[in-house]
């Protein structure tokens, strides 16, 4: 009877790759196409490019499997490999601060509601409740600006649900910088989308 791939654990599924596995290869690239696509979309904001990067961080990822600690989380070191490869891109592209004035190129519908943007959180924003769902291309945009550790910390959070603890992991940075960049980019937010606020009101 062939395994039941759905149902084994990442580090299984890892496991598995590293005898030559192709279809647990194939699971985990299931698993993460869709988060890894979300988190280097919205720092690079260009949907080719972030498929390009997206795969490149795959090869890598499958390429270093030798390297991985199954004692953290395989999304931990998969979203590590993404958001360096990205930052790194950035840095050498010069690409840190996007004009809102630029249209971001197109995404799919199945894409935009993949990566819908969730910033509601009754304990987390006791002062000021978001909408439970921000979508659209005024909330895209308004992320655009952000610095690129912002958007990286802020998807994380609420695009991908991690903890701080992960998001340090996979920023590699103090958790209190964490902190400070995810408060930092919500106030940022409420900045730039106030009237969207105003009209709820």
């Amino acid at each position: 009877m062939p395994a039941n791939y759905a149902e084994k654990t990442d580090q299984q599924l890892v496991r598995a790759c590293k005898r030559g596995d192709e279809q647990a290869a194939r699971e985990l690239i299931s698993r993460f196409e869709r988060p890894v696509f979300s988190i280097i979309y919205r720092m690079v904001r260009d949907r080719e490019l972030a498929e390009d990067l997206a795969q490149e961080a795959f090869v890598r990822t499958f390429n270093n499997l030798k390297r991985y600690d199954p004692s953290y989380q395989f999304s931990s070191w998969i979203f590590k490999i993404s958001h360096n490869l990205t930052i790194d891109h950035l840095r050498k592209k010069a690409l840190d601060t996007i004009s809102i004035h630029g249209a971001p190129d197109a995404v799919t519908t199945s894409q935009q509601e993949a990566t819908s943007l969730a910033l509601a959180s009754a304990d987390e924003l006791p002062d000021q409740e978001f909408e439970a769902q921000l979508l659209g291309s005024e909330i895209e945009q308004a992320i655009a600006q952000l610095r690129p550790e912002y958007r990286t910390a802020v998807v994380l959070r609420h695009v991908e649900g991690r903890q701080y603890e992960e998001i340090s992991e996979i920023m590699e940075i103090p958790l209190g910088t964490v902190k400070t960049y995810i408060h930092r980019a919500r106030n940022e937010l409420r900045g730039l989308l106030g009237h969207l606020m105003a009209d709820e009101e």
